[in-house]
């Protein structure tokens, strides 16, 4: 796999320990594996104590096994296909509640992204949302359920948002043509980062338009051509990620944008209700 972490464990390798050589043969062979196994299953996995996983990730530059670890799953999350996802998950999910895990997993997503995110792009974010001229959406794959979930949400307070829903990439410049400046791009991209979703941001950008990211890290290829970024902890528990982290900072990005539009919406939702009671849209109890 070609990551400058694998280069440098391979790089490393001549001069490691015996044990430590086994260790490097392992995650080198198999990262999808390694990735997700504690220091404790890797060790008995192959042989090896875990004080000495711990202090492999350390000559190695790390803090310790963890850090190591989750620069290990950064890698490979984008490379992984869907049978090596079902395999590293049978590793964690193999004993246990898995309902239990899988749910713990996911608050524990939510609170690292409200521990880490930057309220200062949260709240550039909401106000380029609430001045742009036009909102263009873009999710694909796995994202297109985020991007429908914002664009709907947020066409009820805004009435200029416009989702890229479309599966050609011709339809999808067609549909950017008259993009420009003072509009806002927001682009929404997950692990296996999809190359359409990139190739949009870059077409917006060039037109002028300001780029919103929401993506998991910094080195997420739309990250990088962003002009604000959320990021929010996304990983695996199979062949499908985890996205509430993602969902939960789309619903925060809606309420501000409502409390920054509170009365023009209370005006918006005050006729919808009369035309949802005229068209009999919902259901009304007794």
């Amino acid at each position: 796999m070609n990551s400058d972490l694998i280069k440098n464990i391979r790089a490393k390798m001549p001069k490691m320990s015996k044990s430590h050589k086994i260790i490097a043969a392992y995650i080198i062979e198999r990262p999808d594996n390694a990735a997700y196994l504690t220091a404790t299953k890797l060790g008995n996995m192959i042989g090896i104590s875990e004080s000495t996983v711990v202090r492999f990730a350390i000559e190695l530059g790390f803090r310790g096994y963890p850090e190591m670890q989750k620069a290990l799953k950064d890698v490979i999350r984008t490379n992984m296909t869907s049978v090596q996802r079902v395999e590293a998950a049978n590793s964690i999910m193999s004993d246990g509640d898995v309902l239990a895990k899988v749910m713990n997993s996911d608050a524990d997503k939510i609170k690292l992204t409200l521990a880490e995110v930057c309220r200062e792009d949260f709240d550039h974010a909401s106000e380029m949302i609430t001045n742009a001229k036009k909102v263009y959406i873009i999710g694909i794959r796995s994202a297109s359920m985020l991007a429908s979930f914002f664009a709907y949400h947020l066409n009820i307070v805004l009435n200029n948002v416009t989702l890229l829903d479309m599966t050609s990439a011709d339809e999808m410049f067609e549909r950017l043509m008259w993009i420009s400046k003072g509009d806002v791009f927001i682009g929404i991209s997950f692990p296996r980062y999809s190359k359409r979703t990139r190739a949009a941001i870059e077409f917006a950008k060039k037109r002028g338009a300001n780029i919103l990211a929401i993506t998991d890290s910094d080195s997420s290829p739309i990250a990088e051509v962003s002009d604000c970024r959320l990021l929010a902890k996304s990983d695996m528990a199979s062949f499908v990620d985890s996205l509430v982290a993602p969902l939960s900072i789309i619903n925060a990005l809606i309420v501000a944008v409502s409390m920054n539009k509170k009365e023009e919406l209370s005006n918006h939702l005050s006729e919808l209700e009369k035309i949802w009671d005229e068209y009999e849209v919902y259901e009304k109890s007794n």
